[in-house]
């Protein structure tokens, strides 16, 4: 489930399910894209931010829950595209806070995030190309214009883990905390909020530019992601994973 509260300006989403190290089902992604839906036109909302529990921020896509809904509609309107597309379209700031594993969308949300903090014990891979699949969330777009190619490839295409040093070094994350993560995040939340909300508007949206070939990519990347779960390489490795999770 997720957590929303509202407090000085700062919607704060919490990933609770920590007994599935926080894998995200279609409820959550629908929860969260509510949120960022919402915020768009809420003035009492000035920013985002988006936590997870001790050790874990998430583990990605509930793989079971994802493939009985992606099995049905074939991607098109799932939970996980809605969610994808508030990320291009959300208006208000979004800060991230990093404690564990985080994989998969748990990765490729961070490049759209505004600030991010991580503890030093997080750690960050995307394993798309392990489970058949591709990159998602525009994320084929937004890392090798963040990391450069080469560490974009490292991350998205390899899919070896970043630590969160190295995660720093690449820009992915603004800041390694030693004390508390959420604490660090949430006062720069605050800190975000409590500007002039027209200027940061404006001022964000000069930083990200057009957002029209973002949206564009995320939705090659879904049409793209869509016809790889049909294939056999795909199928072979989601079997190998479920069997080793134990779910078969």
């Amino acid at each position: 489930m997720i957590l929303k509260t509202i407090e000085n300006g700062v919607q704060i989403l919490r990933l609770d399910r920590p007994e599935k190290k926080n894998a995200l089902t279609g409820a959550m992604y629908t929860d969260l894209a509510e949120a960022l839906e919402a915020g768009n036109t809420d003035d009492g909302v000035r920013c985002h931010l988006i936590c997870g529990q001790p050790e874990v921020f998430t583990a990605g896509n509930d793989i079971g829950d994802f493939l009985q809904y992606a099995g049905k509609s074939g991607m098109t309107e799932t939970p996980v595209v809605r969610f994808l597309r508030a990320l291009v379209r959300n208006e208000k700031p979004l800060v991230a806070s990093l404690d564990g594993i985080a994989i998969g969308v748990g990765t490729t949300l961070l490049m759209h995030c505004d600030m991010v903090f991580a503890s030093p014990r997080t750690v960050i891979r995307s394993p798309f190309v392990d489970l058949g699949l591709v990159p998602e969330a525009g994320s084929s777009l937004l890392g090798p214009q963040m990391l450069g190619q080469a560490r974009a490839f490292e991350l998205l295409c390899l899919g070896r883990p970043f630590s969160a040093r190295k995660a720093e070094m690449a820009g992915l994350v603004n800041e390694v905390v030693e004390g508390d993560v959420d604490a660090a995040a949430l006062d720069c939340a605050r800190e975000i909020a409590a500007k002039p909300p027209e200027a940061m508007a404006l001022s964000r949206k000069l930083l990200r530019g057009d957002t029209g070939p973002l949206s564009e990519r995320v939705e090659e990347e879904i049409r793209i992601f869509a016809s790889r779960l049909s294939s056999p390489e795909t199928i072979a490795a989601f079997q190998a994973f479920m069997s080793k999770s134990g779910k078969t």
